[in-house]
């Protein structure tokens, strides 16, 4: 029998598992009833289902990838006519999959199910819609997937909220809470008749995905004060966005604070040396996570890592210039990169360096030697062999979805101009 949810989530707590080897923000395991009318659908976006007396509510509708495997999971469990669906925010992970149950309310006569969201979700999906082309590409650099399209056609919310609304469903309260985080718009979910919370991206079983280096701004402050507002409830069951269920009052506690925890300390030491006046640069290779967090099961920096969470706090509160007054108005990073290689003796010993520093481990400087090689001579073979190269080390030997997702493209992205060049 295929492992569920709740059983994987226990050994990743235990340590008998690793999140490295589940990763939370991928895999479909299908749903689990994780109490007695709460359902739990573990997929590239998490969907949590609940029956009340006569209805189904829905938080978050998964992918559109999955929209069919999803419905019919939950139809297996239910056929409660679905009344209400809360978007926790409108990444297209977790609002895309409500088509098959508008058509089945179709088909047999009834209304469309009622969707709530914070008031700005309907703004994202605007946006979205300005951005397609943009999104696609860099969700493809981000996810391996090259012509990825993003979609453009979203089901916007019949209601929206600002801060607080509470839904009544079958004679259960469900209690809709607005916390700036991940993105502007989340809402997380409370279920006081159920001691369950639904949190949303606020909690992904990994560090949070709060400097994502493709992506808006995010907010780690607020994200910290509403993981210790959820804590403050006591919930007994948290059911998050991606990743597991955690079940236990005093794990989900654990959880919310240590995640709470970790954002807090990047934010209070990346502010302390702003307001000492220091660069970017002195402060993304002077803070660290604390390390006993970053061992936690559930915040290894899988997905996004604490580095990318120091730039966002700076450009939170400082702006997008980073100090160093040569990248006020630079010069094209093509013309820095040709003189830097008519100093060094050309492209190729720009490349052969870089290839030497990866060899002794030196990836970080091994990645700016190759990068200004290939800006440099963006028709020599040698070079972007030796750029393939470094990048695809750097992205073997990196833990982050984020991280990997960029060096490997850039591999690829060498690898297929060498194939033209030798073509």
């Amino acid at each position: 029998m295929a492992e569920g949810a709740l059983e994987l989530a226990d050994r990743l707590w235990r340590g008998e598992a690793s999140v490295t080897e589940h990763h939370p923000v991928s895999g479909h395991l299908g749903l689990e009833e994780v109490a007695p009318g709460t359902a739990f659908v573990a997929s590239f976006g998490n969907i949590s289902a609940f029956a009340t007396d006569g209805r189904l509510v829905l938080v978050d509708t998964g992918t559109h990838v999955l929209a069919a495997t999803n419905h019919a999971d939950i139809r297996r469990w239910t056929d409660l006519p679905l009344e209400a669906v809360v978007y926790t925010h409108g990444h297209i992970d977790h609002v895309m999959g409500i088509g098959p149950f508008e058509q089945e309310a179709a088909d047999a006569g009834r209304s469309r199910p009622r969707v709530v969201a914070h008031e700005l979700v309907p703004a994202r999906f605007d946006r979205y819609e300005l951005t397609a082309g943009y999104n696609g590409v860099i969700n493809a650099r981000q996810f391996g997937m090259p012509g990825f399209r993003w979609p453009v056609d979203y089901r916007y919310p019949d209601e929206t909220y600002r801060e607080r609304l509470d839904l009544e469903v079958g004679g259960e309260r469900f209690e809709l809470h607005h916390g700036k985080g991940e993105t502007d718009d989340h809402t997380w979910v409370w279920v006081p008749g159920r001691r369950t919370l639904c949190s949303g991206d606020l909690f992904i079983w990994a560090t949070p995905n709060c400097g994502n280096p493709q992506k808006v701004q995010r907010y780690p402050r607020e994200w910290a004060a509403a993981l210790r507002e959820m804590a403050a409830l006591e919930p007994e069951v948290l059911l998050p966005g991606h990743g597991w269920p955690i079940v236990g009052a005093d794990r989900v506690r654990q959880a919310l604070t240590d995640t709470a925890d970790l954002l807090d300390h990047l934010v209070t030491e990346t502010l302390a040396l702003m307001n000492e006046g220091a660069r970017l640069d002195e402060i993304v290779h002077t803070v660290r996570a604390p390390a006993h967090l970053l061992d936690r099961p559930y915040l290894r920096p899988v997905y996004d890592e604490p580095e990318f969470v120091v730039r966002t706090v700076w450009r939170l509160y400082g702006g997008w210039y980073d100090g160093n007054p040569a990248h006020l108005k630079p010069a094209p990073d093509a013309a820095l990169a040709r003189e830097l290689a008519a100093l060094a003796g050309g492209a190729r010993a720009l490349a052969e360096r870089a290839e030497a520093l990866a060899a002794e481990g030196d990836l970080r400087l091994a990645g700016h030697l190759a990068e200004l090689a290939a800006q440099a001579a963006p028709d020599d073979p040698g070079v972007h062999r030796v750029r393939a190269e470094v990048f695809g080390r750097r992205a073997a030997e990196e833990l982050s979805t984020m991280a990997r997702g960029v060096f490997s493209w850039a591999a690829e992205e060498s690898r297929a101009r060498l194939a033209e060049l030798e073509g």
